[in-house]
């Protein structure tokens, strides 16, 4: 089956920047959709960046400007660079894939996906 796995999460103070890797292995044809999402303790997870469908990038209104989503194919990497970080930010990021095809605000909605990675922690301090 699919694997998806994370680096690249760290300590960083406020204003720093950080950038979060996803290398994906073991599918049968490639995702329609892959993106980024994250989880802070008590919260439930949200969508932080995606590639839709039709890959364009769709981002969460709390990182636009912040966070740029990327992706190398001949790697099959997902990348998601974090500038201008905030403690808000701090959270457990998960990247994740799907087989079915998105558009716009879909793609950052996390019951639509179905392939998850372990996530990477990322912390933030004032």
């Amino acid at each position: 089956g699919q694997v998806l796995v994370e680096s690249g999460g760290g300590s960083v103070q406020a204003g720093g920047s950080l950038r979060l890797s996803c290398a994906a292995s073991g599918y049968k044809k490639n995702p329609l959709s892959m993106g980024w999402f994250r989880q802070a303790p008590g919260k439930e997870r949200e969508g932080v960046a995606a590639f839709d469908s039709m890959r364009n990038a769709v981002y969460a209104d709390s990182v636009k400007g912040r966070f740029t989503i990327s992706q190398d194919i001949a790697k099959n990497t997902l990348y998601l660079q974090m500038s201008s970080l905030k403690p808000e930010d701090t959270s457990m990021y998960y990247c994740a894939a799907t087989d079915l095809r998105l558009k716009g605000a879909a793609a950052i909605l996390k019951a639509n996906y179905n392939y998850w990675g372990q996530g990477t922690q990322v912390s933030v301090s004032s």
